[in-house]
Parts: C-alpha cells; sequence; structure tokens
C-alpha cells in the first residue's frame, strides 16, 4: 500500500499531473514567446517559454484567464478548460499587422509599411475560411485579382490589365513560367494545392528586378507549408485532415497532411484528391450560356443530341491529385537545409469554351471532342540557408531547383475520323543564390543571381478513331527548341528617417533561345532561329508615413518581356479561321510603370487604401495579321485560315486604380471592401487603338463580416461591370458564341452580381466545420472571356481536424 502512494504521489511530482501548456500559431502551429497570461484583476500573470510553454500552477480553477500577444487575437478560457484542451491553446493571427512582413520584393523577409509598391497578403487562416476549390479560386477570393476560365479546370489571373505570360507564377520563390506559357489564358495555377499554401503574396505592377522576365503585370508568390521542428530533443507527430464537398459540380476533395518534428530534423507528407462533376449554371441569366446541345458518338457516328439538363455544362468534370513531401535538416542556428518534392496531376479535362463553338453555318458545333490530357506537375526544390553573419552578407540562400511540365491538347472536328494531338514536355533547372545584408546603418541591401534553362520537346500525331491508325503531325512547337536566361540583380532599402524609407533596385538579364524547324508539314522560309536579348530593368519608389495614422507611396519601375519558345515559334488556331505562325524577328517588350498609393487609419476604426497606376509597352507582343511565304491565308487542319503572328505593335497602355476598406463597427463586426477598375489599349503600327484583351471589367466586393471566438460568418457580395461592345477588344469580338448580345445583336459581356455567405465554426480545438452558399440568388452569368459559366446556388461543406 506505501508503495502504491509513494508511486502515484511520484506521478504527480513527476508531470503525470503537469499544468504546464503550449501556446501556438493557429496557421503555423509554431510556439508563440512571450504571450502573457493574464487573471481578471491582473494580480496574477505568467509567460510563455522559448517553447511557447507556461506553467498555470499560480492560477486557480476557476479564474478565466487572457492569453494575449501583440499580433495575435487575444483568448480568454477558464484554466480548467485549457487542461482539458490538451494542454494546447492555438491563437489566430490579427488581419493585418503593424509589424507584418513580406517576402516576396526581395525574396527576404521586410516590413509591409515600408514597401512602396501594392503588395496583398492572404493568409493560411484566410485560406481555410474561404476553402477555395483551386488556387485559381484561392486568388478570385481577395477580391483584387479577376481570374479568367475557359474550363472548369482552368482559371487564368488577370492583373492590372496583363495575364499569362506577363504575370509571373512562384511556389516557394521558384518560378513556374516556362518556355511555353503562351499569350492565350493558361491554366497552370491550379497544379498548386491550396491546402499546402500558408501565405500567398501578389504583387502588383512590375517585378522585373527580382524575378525578370515576364513580371510586367505582377507577381503571384505562393508560400508554402513548411516542416515544424521541436526546440528540445524529443519527437512530436500533428497533422490535419479535411474534407470538402460542393453541390454545383459534385465536388469531393479529400486531404490529409502530417508533420513529424524534432530538434534538428522536421518531414511534412501531404496528400488532396479532388474530384469534380460537371458543373451546373445559374437559372437566372441570358439564354445563350445554355449548353442546349452536345455531340455524342453514336454507332460510329457522330450526331447532335439535345441536353437532357441545359444548366449542365457537359462534359466539365475531372479529377486532380497533388502530393507534396518536405524534408528539413537544421544542424545548427546559422545553417538549414530544406528539400522539397511537389507533384500534381489531372485526369483529362474538356475544353469546354472550344466545345460550344459554332460550325460555319450556325446550325451545329463544330467540334466532336476538344480535350486536354492530363495536366502534370513535377518539382525538386532544394534551399541551403546560412545566417552566419560576415563582411559580405548577413545571410544567404542556395535554391536549385528542377521541374517537369507536361500537357497535351486533342481535337476533332464534328463527323471526322481524324483525331489531331499534340503533346508537349518542358524540363525546366533553375539555380537561384540570394544574399542579404544590413549591416551599412541604416540601408540594407540585398542582390543575387539566376540562371534558367528550358528544354522543350514537342510532337505530333493523329489518329483516325474508326480505323485505329496513327500517323505523325505537325508538333506545335519546335521539338527540342532551348531557351535560357542569366541574370543579377541588387536591390536597396534605405531608412532615411523613421517615417520615410526609400527602395530601389536594378537588375540586368540575357536571354537566349534556340529553335530548330522541321519542314517535313511546313515549307517554313527559314530552318533554325536564335535570339539573343538583354535587358535592363530597374525600380525607385518610397513610402512615407507624415503621422502615424497615415501613409503615401510612390513607385516607378521598368519591367520587360523576352520572346519565348511559344512567341517564335508555335504554329496553332487561335481562333476560327485564324493561324498563328512562327516570327523569329521579334524583340523584347518593354513597360514602364508609376504608381501612387494612399492609406488612412482612422484611430483603428476604419482603414481606407487607395492606389493609382499607368503602365506603358514599348513594341508590346501582341496577336497581328500576318504573311506566310507571301501568302495571307494558308490551309491548315483542312481549313484555309487566315495567317497571324505574335508581332511587336506600337506601343500599348494601361491604367487603373484600386481602393479598399475596412471598417471596425465593434470587436465583433467589421465591413471590407474593395474596388479594382482597369482601362487598356493596344495601338497597332497603323496607329489604330483597340481596348487591351486582359484588360478586366471594374469588380470588387463587399463583405459583413462577424466574429465571434467560435463562429466567423461573412454575408459578401461580389460584382462584375459590364463591357460593351464598343469596349470589346478586337480578338474578343471574333468570339460572339462566349458572350451575350446587345440590342443591335453585337456581342457584350454583361454586368453581374452575386450574394453569398460562409461562416466557420470552431467545435473544439480540434475540430472545425465550415458551411457555405454561394450565388444565394442563382444567378447564370459568364466573368469576362470566360468559355465557361460561373457555378449556379452552390452548398460547400467542409469540415477539418487538426491532432
Amino acid at each position: 500500500m506505501r508503495l502504491i502512494i509513494f508511486f502515484g504521489w511520484f506521478f504527480i511530482v513527476s508531470g503525470g499531473w503537469s499544468q504546464e501548456i503550449t501556446v501556438l500559431d493557429a496557421d503555423t502551429r509554431q510556439p508563440i514567446v512571450n504571450a502573457v497570461l493574464y487573471n481578471s484583476n491582473k494580480s496574477r500573470t505568467a509567460l510563455t517559454d522559448f517553447d511557447g510553454v507556461c506553467d498555470l500552477s499560480k492560477f486557480n480553477g476557476t479564474e478565466r484567464i487572457t492569453i494575449s500577444h501583440i499580433g495575435y487575437q487575444a483568448r480568454t478560457v477558464t484554466k480548467t478548460q485549457l487542461l482539458k484542451r490538451g494542454k494546447r491553446i492555438f491563437l489566430m493571427p490579427q488581419t493585418e499587422q503593424l509589424d507584418e512582413v513580406v517576402m516576396s520584393i526581395s525574396k527576404w523577409e521586410q516590413q509591409k509599411k515600408d514597401i512602396p509598391q501594392k503588395i496583398t497578403s492572404i493568409s493560411a487562416q484566410a485560406i481555410a475560411f474561404t476553402n477555395p476549390q483551386t488556387a485559381a479560386d484561392l486568388l478570385q477570393n481577395s477580391g483584387q485579382v479577376f481570374v479568367q476560365k475557359s474550363q472548369l479546370g482552368g482559371g487564368s489571373p488577370m492583373i492590372r490589365g496583363f495575364a499569362t505570360n506577363r504575370l509571373v507564377l512562384s511556389v516557394d520563390g521558384v518560378r513556374m513560367n516556362n518556355a511555353i506559357f503562351r499569350g492565350g489564358n493558361i491554366q497552370n495555377v491550379i497544379s498548386i494545392d491550396p491546402f499546402t499554401i500558408k501565405n500567398t503574396e501578389v504583387i502588383f505592377g512590375p517585378g522585373s528586378v527580382i524575378y525578370g522576365s515576364d513580371a510586367i503585370g505582377g507577381v503571384m508568390n505562393f508560400l508554402t507549408l513548411e516542416p515544424h521542428f521541436l526546440r528540445r530533443d524529443s519527437v512530436v507527430v500533428s497533422g490535419n485532415a479535411n474534407g470538402r464537398y460542393a453541390s454545383a459540380n459534385s465536388e469531393n476533395t479529400l486531404h490529409a497532411d502530417v508533420n513529424i518534428a524534432s530538434e534538428k530534423w522536421a518531414f511534412l507528407s501531404s496528400l488532396t484528391y479532388n474530384k469534380f462533376d460537371d458543373l451546373r449554371m445559374g437559372s437566372h441569366g441570358p439564354d445563350r450560356y445554355l449548353r442546349d446541345s452536345l455531340v455524342k458518338r453514336q454507332d460510329g457516328t457522330d450526331v447532335l443530341i439535345s441536353n437532357e439538363n441545359a444548366r449542365k455544362q457537359v462534359p466539365t468534370g475531372y479529377n486532380q491529385i497533388n502530393l507534396l513531401q518536405k524534408i528539413s535538416h537544421k544542424p545548427s542556428n546559422n545553417w538549414q537545409y530544406d528539400l522539397g518534392l511537389y507533384f500534381s496531376e489531372t485526369s483529362s479535362y474538356s475544353r469546354y469554351d472550344r466545345l460550344i463553338r459554332p460550325d460555319s453555318d450556325g446550325s451545329g458545333l463544330r467540334s466532336a471532342e476538344w480535350y486536354y490530357g492530363p495536366q502534370k506537375w513535377f518539382m525538386s526544390n532544394l534551399q541551403v540557408y546560412n545566417n552566419a553573419r560576415n563582411k559580405f552578407y548577413d545571410g544567404v540562400k542556395l535554391t536549385a531547383a528542377y521541374q517537369f511540365f507536361e500537357e497535351s491538347r486533342n481535337d476533332r472536328d464534328f463527323q471526322d475520323a481524324i483525331l489531331n494531338k499534340t503533346k508537349e514536355n518542358v524540363d525546366a533547372l533553375s539555380t537561384n543564390i540570394d544574399f542579404e545584408n544590413k549591416k551599412i546603418g541604416d540601408l540594407r541591401l540585398y542582390y543575387g543571381g539566376e540562371y534558367i534553362y528550358n528544354k522543350v520537346h514537342s510532337e505530333g500525331s493523329q489518329e483516325n478513331i474508326e480505323t485505329g491508325s496513327q500517323n505523325r503531325a505537325a508538333s506545335r512547337y519546335p521539338d527540342g527548341a532551348s531557351w535560357q536566361t542569366l541574370a543579377g540583380y541588387i536591390n536597396a532599402e534605405y531608412k532615411t528617417k523613421p517615417n520615410l524609407t526609400l527602395l530601389g533596385g536594378i537588375r540586368y538579364s540575357h536571354v537566349w533561345i534556340n529553335a530548330d524547324f522541321d519542314p517535313t508539314f511546313y515549307a517554313f522560309p527559314f530552318t533554325s532561329t536564335t535570339l539573343n536579348n538583354g535587358a535592363l530593368t530597374a525600380s525607385l519608389g518610397l513610402s512615407w508615413f507624415p503621422n502615424q495614422s497615415l501613409q503615401f507611396t510612390l513607385n516607378g519601375s521598368t519591367g520587360f518581356r523576352a520572346p519565348n519558345i511559344d512567341d517564335i515559334g508555335k504554329v496553332f488556331d487561335s481562333e476560327p479561321g485564324s493561324v498563328v505562325v512562327p516570327n523569329p524577328q521579334l524583340e523584347p517588350e518593354y513597360a514602364y510603370n508609376i504608381e501612387a498609393g494612399i492609406k488612412k487609419n482612422f484611430k483603428d476604426k476604419a482603414v481606407l487604401r487607395g492606389a493609382a497606376f499607368y503602365t506603358y509597352l514599348v513594341d508590346a507582343l501582341v496577336r497581328r495579321d500576318f504573311t506566310f511565304n507571301g501568302e495571307r491565308e494558308i490551309l491548315f487542319n483542312g481549313e484555309l485560315s487566315n495567317v497571324q503572328a505574335i508581332q511587336n505593335a506600337a506601343k500599348a497602355y494601361v491604367y487603373g486604380f484600386e481602393f479598399g476598406a475596412e471598417v471596425f463597427l465593434s470587436n465583433e463586426l467589421q465591413l471590407t471592401a474593395n474596388l479594382t477598375i482597369t482601362e487598356g489599349i493596344e495601338e497597332d503600327d497603323s496607329g489604330e487603338e483597340s481596348a487591351a484583351r486582359h484588360a478586366a471589367p471594374t469588380f470588387g466586393d463587399f463583405h459583413v463580416i462577424w466574429i465571434l471566438p467560435r463562429l466567423r460568418t461573412d454575408l459578401f457580395l461580389n460584382y462584375n461591370g459590364e463591357i460593351s461592345f464598343d469596349d470589346l477588344a478586337f480578338t474578343e469580338r471574333s468570339k460572339e458564341y462566349l458572350y451575350d448580345l446587345n440590342a443591335n445583336g453585337d456581342p457584350y459581356a454583361p454586368s453581374w452580381y452575386t450574394l453569398n455567405i460562409r461562416s466557420q465554426y470552431k467545435i473544439s480545438e480540434r475540430l472545425t466545420t465550415s458551411l457555405t452558399l454561394e450565388n444565394m440568388t442563382d444567378q447564370r452569368y459568364r466573368s469576362y472571356s470566360s468559355g465557361i459559366s460561373a457555378p449556379g446556388i452552390n452548398l460547400i461543406m467542409g469540415i477539418g481536424y487538426r491532432f
């Protein structure tokens, strides 16, 4: 009996009844150091240590304890509740912090308030609340990025009048842009798994000083989850499991991630599987958007049949899998080694906008089949960090990455036995070295270099679906073509006064292209082409606080886009009756940008933001009529087609205004709003002006957000303005089947709105549920330039469990 009492006493003393708790960041799950814990009259206080641990023994069991830390939302619970919840409590980061840092401007941490360029951060907390289906939806949910969709498996962001290969996609600091990023709409962003994103930073305007070619309209930098280390010698396993269902396309999504943490090693594994069915559009809107008929193959023949449900966009469904594996090793406080392995693959999915294209007389459909093959992306990313301070740098980061891209296209005309196929693979190697030096008084320097090499493999074939025979055909790009760039940059941040910061930088990039053309299928007037271009870009801006509540920013910058393989070597049908042919005489296009911003804080009760920008392009790369061997029309895929090519047009310019507001009515109730207005004009060599294709309509959102300790609810309105026929780009006017018709029978993009509500409820520290009802009034609408109509009324249910 005495032995039992002794062991019971030893169990209590040794920690069996320990009153220690751990305070963690709800997004990163990292310990929060120096969090303050206090009772209601502040007669008892405690601090968390370096591991986020705090001893509650000085507090009474029924006392209500408040846990507070700058940058986090305070929480108040009883001591008993804390000890019952697994002795861990999570604090949510504040929506906006005075000391908020960003990574994308220099690739190192900088205070956001010192940045003169507009940059938006989308946190893991915001992503979890909006619960997006894809990374494209993640961007769209911010209310500041317009997204075009040609099919359900797509999403092409537009920023300040630019898109596709005039924007840069980056994942953990590595460019996704490759040598075949095209001027038309792309869908590479859906390869990024929203469940694995801890933060997304969107730079508005040129970012060529850090990101090089293509960074004209902006940069989207997706920062993924990192393995968590422990600050003590033990091993802890944690993770998340999530599920989601959406009614508009019968989505079923499952996700799981596991983190294994120790003092020097950490591992993170993630798996996400998505299954999307055909998308259903809304009930109230233009009848032209309905899918009245579709092509079906019966008894070896293509026939046009009626769609049983005209609101169901058949076929649009697809599946996707995403895998992520990260391994981190931290042998000392000065060194860290990170290896990331990323993989994404979709099933085949239809290009819906081509399947609804009418035939030449308008009585039927042109295509029987038009689908992309599986889109594959793999990246291996090794990063080495050293924080040792010396005369040359305070920190250095070496990044070596390999990426593999695969995409393919398959199309067959109505009642034609020939299925045309093209398939492209790109091998992309990149090496970056980035230095941080902040030892020169108030001057901080960031500098580094970059080398990128892309190899393009392209093949074409034709299959007779009746006989099964296959023949070689023209490839989309010159097989074996290469694109490479070498660059160096330096960026400087100088705090002239406590309230005035200057930020400037300069970069030189050199680009080489080599391509050999196969004359088997086309009598090219050339057999090879070589481009050798250099570009010098720079930026200079300031951030000024006349007082603590008012900020002015001013920034001037240049950007460039060097021609890539898609520009100089592609043969494809850009639109019905037109074919784009290679143009080996291209030069880089240059952008000159200026923007000004203002931010006013009204005693922490309201925050208003505004920005104005103007971007001028010289030798802009745009598609125009061309000649091929002296001919303005050639036979392509059995159809006499007008010849076009990417050319250096005379000029183009884009300007616009961006507004944002946050109003805090109380601790529980707040309002937020965004509004973006963009105008763009392209001018060709003849001086004729037309609307810029990627200048989005006026768009915005308005949110009423109610926040309680366990419940968060958001009632919001999304709005898109009209683009009239007169303001519609010439290239869009020829796609009449994508648009509604005005009273004169001309195509235009109607305005639209949706009313939506989403909520998130914390059942416990471990279990969270979410419920969203989108497009409550069941509007039938199609975003500008999109080929697929948006979801109708859509119920989204989600559940998440963390352990």
